[in-house]
């Protein structure tokens, strides 16, 4: 069985839904620049906008609000379409954030134009190392994941556990090609080995048997998916029906969210293991963050990228508070600068700090997926198994190229 896939529920100008808090000028405009269609819709999309939103009340109910316009548009999985959204939201709609933005390919386009024209990226869901390595920018902002965590957490938990041999099913574009290497790396650095790889068009692909008979014929220990969303899903499904489990290799979702573990079957969920940077049943905090989410998108519990939404902007709209929204809107180096020097705080994260070179130092918590007789809910899915402080679970300041930062 297999996903389709969601088609486009408008134009991209259509997207341009306003959110206001007061109908006064705004002091800021944030853009949320999400996949209200595509694969990546229920990891992202309407949860992430609904995140934006609380942002928002969450901050203005704190004693002392600000004026916040947000205008929501689906980008499509296209780097020109989503740079095309961007360009057209700053130039025309005075943005000044563009938040979420999944897809890598997207979010190195938007990051270029945030650097132009000096306003800010606030990456949620994008998660290539570019972001912070050879792309990095003042003007960008990575929350709390990235493929370098992710490899380093989950790859790493995999090789631990005598899975010393892999092969790859990859997206073809930035995302998938940087969770595969770096995974690849963190694989022969602990003396494994890469047995094979195969990486597919994107967002083109539902029918991965191919791929499947592929895996099996390289003797692998550990088959890698390196993708999300419905591609996983549908790989994973895939996987089982193909028997792969069965015969004795290990499947490695390298980037799961909640959402995905959600939708499968726990047959083919239970004992998958995953990595997250926020999980809704961690603690009060988080448990009171979920169920505001919760109320406005009952059938799709927050993840680890919503979370990211809500945490960014919200530390946004602090720093925009703390300079003054004039100072902010003139530039967004400059507030991202000052959001580098407050401390973070928040209910899905906790208390935090973000890095010179835009990245957010939060831990990494190794999760494994429960069977269904152990969830005391549909959204209660996993079991921790391990926590990478974020020192461990985020890539040395400077590597990959970024000069920010650099003495």
């Amino acid at each position: 069985m297999t996903l389709s896939r969601r088609f486009l529920l408008g134009s991209a100008a259509a997207g341009l839904l306003p959110f206001r808090a007061r109908a006064a000028a705004p002091d800021v405009t944030i853009g949320v620049l999400t996949d209200l269609s595509g694969p990546y819709r229920d990891t992202t999309g309407p949860t992430s906008v609904a995140c934006a939103q609380q942002a928002v009340a969450d901050f203005n109910a704190g004693g002392s609000p600000l004026n916040v316009q947000m205008l929501i548009a689906d980008h499509q999985n296209k780097a020109d379409i989503g740079a095309g959204i961007a360009r057209s939201w700053i130039d025309n709609a005075g943005v000044d954030a563009i938040a979420d933005v999944p897809n890598s390919s997207v979010a190195l386009a938007v990051a270029q134009i945030a650097r132009a024209k000096d306003r800010l990226l606030l990456d949620a869901s994008a998660t290539t190392v570019a972001l912070t390595g050879a792309q990095c920018s003042p003007n960008t902002l990575v929350w709390s994941l990235d493929t370098y965590l992710l490899a380093q957490s989950t790859g790493g938990a995999m090789v631990k556990a005598g899975g010393d041999s892999w092969y790859f099913i990859t997206a073809d574009y930035a995302f998938g090609h940087s969770l595969e290497e770096e995974t690849a790396k963190v694989v022969t650095a602990a003396g494994g080995r890469v047995a094979g790889r195969v990486r597919y068009p994107f967002p083109d692909t539902t029918d991965f048997s191919a791929y499947m008979a592929q895996a099996h014929a390289s003797g692998a220990k550990v088959l890698g998916f390196a993708n999300a969303g419905a591609d996983l899903v549908n790989c994973i499904k895939q996987a089982h029906e193909f028997g792969l489990p069965q015969s004795g290799m290990r499947l490695a979702p390298l980037e799961m969210f909640l959402a995905d573990a959600h939708v499968l079957d726990p047959s083919d969920s239970a004992g998958l293991v995953c990595t997250a940077t926020f999980y809704w049943n961690m603690n009060d905090r988080t448990r009171r963050f979920a169920q505001k989410i919760a109320a406005r998108t009952p059938a799709n519990w927050p993840n680890m990228a919503h979370a990211s939404v809500y945490a960014s902007v919200l530390h946004y709209l602090k720093a925009v508070a703390d300079m003054g929204p004039a100072a902010a809107r003139r530039s967004g180096a400059a507030t991202l600068e000052r959001m580098k020097h407050l401390p973070t705080d928040d209910d899905a994260f906790g208390q935090g700090s973000l890095r010179a070179d835009g990245r957010g130092l939060f831990p990494a918590y190794l999760f494994e997926v429960k069977p269904k007789q152990q969830r005391s809910n549909p959204w209660d899915l996993y079991r921790l198994l391990a926590t990478t402080p974020a020192a461990q679970a985020v890539h040395p300041l400077g590597e990959g190229g970024c000069p920010l930062g650099r003495a």
